[in-house]
């Protein structure tokens, strides 16, 4: 899978692409991450990607030339790909969502700063707006950042092992706990079962907390 980024800062994403999962990704060459200086599209002397809005307030707005230059640039190269901006008014970034994804080629991630980038380009540039959640962060890098390893643990091999099908929210339901050595600490023992080898039983006793602490936590799960 190919992911492009469309940024300001494209520096923040030396630590995804050098570090962890994701990293391991690329190394292996199951995925890429390009990342695309907005400024360098810029038709002015000052680079600059912004101007005031129209009707007044506070904050700059985006212009449309930079983006739409720098999106054309990408599709000589990826004709296909998804052109997502991260945006508060988007689609919700769920576990079933980033699995859809996965299943694309191409992505190409628009970072938004500012007060965000002009309409037009979201009614004409961009395939989906997308969210991580009901919150503002100061840009789109983070949640960028956030989408791409949600989306690259879905792909075959990137983790090594089949761990994201069990990851919480797969199957509408949180993670089973986990434990580890000592078997005992403070008191508290791991579950019998679980060191019992019975993979049977180890299976039904994860099912059932997975259930107990969605019934717990997130009982707006269960309702699906």
């Amino acid at each position: 899978m190919h992911f492009n980024v469309i940024t300001l800062f494209p520096d923040m994403f030396s630590a995804i692409k050098n570090e962890g999962v994701v990293a391991r990704g690329i190394k292996k060459s199951l995925l890429s991450i390009n990342t695309w200086q907005l400024r360098d599209f810029s038709n002015n002397k000052y680079k600059n990607v912004d101007d005031k809005s129209y009707g007044g307030g506070a904050g700059m707005v985006m212009q449309v030339q930079p983006i739409r230059d720098c999106i054309a640039q990408i599709k000589q190269k990826l004709p296909n790909t998804t052109v997502i901006y991260l945006s508060p008014q988007g689609k919700k970034l769920t576990q079933p969502l980033a699995r859809e994804l996965s299943t694309l080629d191409s992505i190409t991630l628009l970072c938004g700063r500012y007060e965000g980038i002009d309409e037009r380009v979201i009614e004409n540039d961009i395939d989906m707006e997308l969210s991580i959640g009901d919150y503002v962060i100061s840009g789109g890098e983070l949640a960028a950042m956030v989408a791409i390893d949600a989306i690259s643990r879905q792909l075959p091999d990137v983790l090594g092992n089949a761990d994201s099908l069990n990851d919480s929210f797969s199957q509408d339901l949180l993670d089973y706990p986990h434990y580890t050595r000592p078997e005992e600490i403070d008191g508290q023992k791991v579950p019998a079962v679980l060191l019992s080898g019975h993979q049977a039983n180890i299976d039904t006793w994860r099912q059932e907390q997975s259930i107990k602490k969605t019934q717990e936590k997130r009982q707006d799960l269960l309702k699906k």
